[in-house]
């Protein structure tokens, strides 16, 4: 009989031999390299709702240039003096029309691609049952939430661009290249006019962060993406009612609605810093305690769909 030695039988613990110790995560697991951005980003370019707002941001500017076509002049009464006055400048180059581009869509239409993009993004997984799936992939829960979140800001920044760009081409095109023309009565030459309209979409970007920041942790908190984003779209709508209350007074100060028009300051022949600082202040401080609160219950979140 073959003498085994010391080798047999296998020590077992508590016999005096020590237990391996157990590994907290699968060998060659990396949490940081779960769900990528890119595959995110692909994810969601490919679906049909991105594509239709691509198409009517796009389409936007062809319909104020047939208005204005069939209308005649721009402005007339009616209208308030700020709006009357951009107006009545839209058709004088191409940095005027991408400028009322914006000044049209601004109060409303921009705020609509924000809330879908980052209202639609983690609220639909739950909808269609895959997000549970995706967190036992495993991909940890910061990643997603990170990963969406990026994409989802990246997709709103797109929007932004893809209208006063549209805009600025379209105008060029029609009424040819010079300088922007001001309500104030100044202009700022056709060269600065770039710049500037930079300036502008990169300030509505950040004074839309609260609204991208409300629609994606209402979009951690419920199944229903239509009710994240409505949810962020309605409140903004409150937003901008309780702005119009003049008997708040300096209250209005702390309501983001309150700055959404402070980049036609950053238009001005020498810039005016103040509305725009103070909204995109306010605007950062509300987004960056949503998101905490969307990354922290979403954390303890118990997910069943």
């Amino acid at each position: 009989m073959t003498h085994l030695g010391n080798s047999w039988p296998p020590p077992l613990p508590g016999n005096g031999a020590e237990a391996a110790p157990a590994s907290p995560r699968a060998e060659g697991y990396r949490p940081g390299r779960t769900l990528p951005v890119r595959v995110e980003l692909r994810r969601q370019l490919t679906r049909r709702r991105t594509a239709v707002m691509g198409a009517v941001l796009f389409l936007l500017p062809f319909v104020l240039a047939v208005a204005f076509a069939v209308g005649g002049t721009p402005g007339g009464e009616g209208t308030n003096a700020r709006r009357g006055t951009l107006m009545d400048s839209a058709t004088r180059s191409g940095a005027d029309f991408a400028a009322v581009c914006l000044f049209v869509s601004a109060g409303f239409l921009l705020v609509v691609p924000v809330a879908l993009f980052c209202g639609d993004t983690v609220a639909s997984e739950a909808n269609w049952s895959t997000l549970r799936y995706l967190l036992a992939a495993p991909v940890a829960r910061y990643r997603l939430l990170a990963s969406k979140l990026v994409v989802a800001l990246a997709c709103s920044l797109a929007a932004m661009i893809l209208l006063p760009l549209v805009g600025l081409l379209l105008g060029t095109a029609l009424y040819g290249w010079g300088p922007l023309e001001l309500p104030t009565g100044d202009s700022v030459s056709a060269g600065a006019a770039v710049p500037r309209l930079a300036l502008a979409v990169a300030y509505l970007f950040v004074s839309q962060l609260v609204t991208a920041a409300l629609a994606f942790w209402l979009s951690t908190r419920t199944d229903a993406p239509l009710g994240a984003v409505g949810g962020a779209v309605g409140l903004t709508i409150v937003g901008n009612v309780l702005d119009a209350v003049t008997a708040l007074g300096h209250w209005r100060d702390f309501l983001p609605a309150h700055w959404q028009f402070a980049w036609t300051d950053l238009l001005t022949p020498d810039l005016a810093w103040h509305g725009a600082a103070k909204g995109a202040a306010i605007s950062v401080t509300y987004a960056a305690v949503l998101l905490a609160l969307a990354f922290r219950g979403f954390a303890r979140k118990d997910v069943v769909s």
